[in-house]
Parts: structure tokens; sequence; C-alpha cells
């Protein structure tokens, strides 16, 4: 929790780090409070005719092919996309930490085994691998989808804390606790963890914006979150064959995703500045 305060301090002291997260924190209000307020994102304004409308007063981000509410959809899409990120993040990072702590920490043969397996995963291109898994069944569950997307995004990370864990290993305090008796396990988590959190902490966030653009390139394949569910790839793709008569379709959930990985990208510069000052 200290260190996660801290980062917040760190990300505030910026303009873009207070633009960025103020953003975020936005968003993150309006995916839990605005469907309250809003229509239901399922709901057809005009079962006879599904004319799309453009934005009105009633309606401010119009309507869709299938007269959906688009403001109400899109703020949908947002949790679904935060939610998918913020999960399948959470899972990529623990396995990568965890991974580059036990193979920075033991080295040795440990160490080669594991980084050339790490190697080897980073040469197959992550999008390439999720195709080939996506296309294959008709339809893949959300939660697969996230368990996917965590399991495939965690090589990088454990390269960085092996990094890190490599240098933090030789420094005195860590010595000093192995000298003092400490077991490996309260190295690792007390000594090593902490001080690995920095850039462990810069990497999640950089990788939220990374997520949200892979699901909604996924989804605009048809191969990310299924219909009806929105998500803000999928109602770019809802709208492609209307972009000249309706572009408002495609238009609103795409500047949703141009200004939430703008925003995850201004913390995560932020966040980077405020661990490494050198790289400012």
């Amino acid at each position: 929790m200290r260190a996660a305060a801290e980062a917040i301090r760190a990300v505030w002291r910026t303009p873009r780090g207070r633009a960025g997260l103020t953003f975020l924190v936005f968003l993150v209000l309006l995916g839990l409070v605005g469907p309250l307020f809003l229509p239901d994102p399922f709901r057809q304004f005009d079962l006879e005719g599904l004319a799309s409308v453009a934005p009105t007063m009633d309606h401010p981000f119009g309507t869709d092919q299938l007269s959906r509410d688009v403001l109400s959809r899109v703020v949908t899409g947002a949790r679904i996309s935060l939610a998918v990120a913020g999960l399948a993040v959470g899972l990529s990072v623990t396995l990568g930490a965890g991974v580059g702590l036990v193979a920075g920490y033991w080295g040795g043969l440990v160490d080669a085994v594991v980084m050339r397996f790490v190697d080897g995963a980073l040469a197959v291109p992550r999008l390439f691998l999720l195709l080939l898994v996506l296309a294959v069944p008709d339809r893949v569950p959300l939660v697969a989808l996230i368990l996917l997307i965590g399991t495939t995004g965690w090589f990088a990370t454990s390269r960085l804390v092996r990094a890190e864990v490599l240098r933090l290993r030789e420094e005195s305090f860590v010595r000093a606790a192995e000298a003092l008796g400490a077991s490996r396990r309260r190295v690792i988590f007390r000594h090593l963890l902490v001080n690995a959190a920095g850039p462990l902490l810069v990497a999640a966030t950089l990788g939220v914006g990374d997520v949200i653009l892979l699901e909604a390139g996924l989804s605009f394949l048809g191969l990310g979150v299924q219909p009806p569910t929105p998500s803000w790839g999928g109602m770019i793709l809802d709208g492609r064959p209307a972009l000249e008569a309706a572009p408002w379709i495609s238009i609103f959930p795409g500047v949703a995703i141009v200004l939430t990985v703008l925003a995850t990208n201004l913390v995560g510069d932020a966040l980077r500045d405020a661990f490494d000052p050198r790289g400012a």
C-alpha cells in the first residue's frame, strides 16, 4: 500500500501524470456509475426501422445501426476493456515477477534454463500466437480471453525483474540479510521484490494500454469479446459498413481507445521518470 501511495504521489507531481491519472480515474468512475444513469446498452429504440440517429440531446453519441445508444455502449465497453486489461496485466505481472525472481536469485542452471525458454517465447509474436489459439473455437468466453492474454504477456516482465534481481542481490543490504540468517523467502519478498516494485509498476501501467489495444484489435477481427457484449473494438467493427452514413458509430469508441491508451502511457512515463530520474 505504501508503494502504491508513493507511486500516485509521484505521478501527481508531473502535469502529464496528473492529466493521465485524472482521465483514468474519470473513466473508471464513469464505467462504474454511468450505467446507472444511461439507457440499457442492449435496448433498441427503433424496433421497426432500426435506424441510426445522429448525435442529439437524447443520444449524445447517436445510435448505431441497430438503434442502440452509442454512449451507453461506449461506457459499458469501458468496463469490459478496463476489466480485461487490469486482470490480464495483473496475471502477466504476477507470472513474470515470479519467474524473474526465481531465475535472478537462484542463477546458475535454473537461470539458464528459464531464460532460454523466455527467449524462445519472445521470438514468437504474441498476436500471432493469440490468433492461432482464438481462431480454432467458435466462441471464446471472456474469462478464457483474459487468461490467454495474461499468460502470453509475462515474458518481457520476467526479463525485467530478473535484471533488477541480478543487480539487487549484490547490494549490501541483501548480503547483510543473508549473513544474518534470513530465509530465502524473506530475502525474496522483503528485499528483492519490494525494491524491484518500481520498474514492475511501470511495466504494468504501460502494459494496460498495450492490452487495451490488443483486445480492441482482436475484437475488431471478431476473435475477442463476442457480441452482443459491447467492446470498443467490436463497436468499430459494427460501424464499419456504415462508416460514411453514420461515422459516429465507429468514431466515439475509437476516440475512447486513443484517449485511454494515451492516458496510461502518460501515467507510465511519469512513473518511469519518478523511479529513474536519469530517464527524464
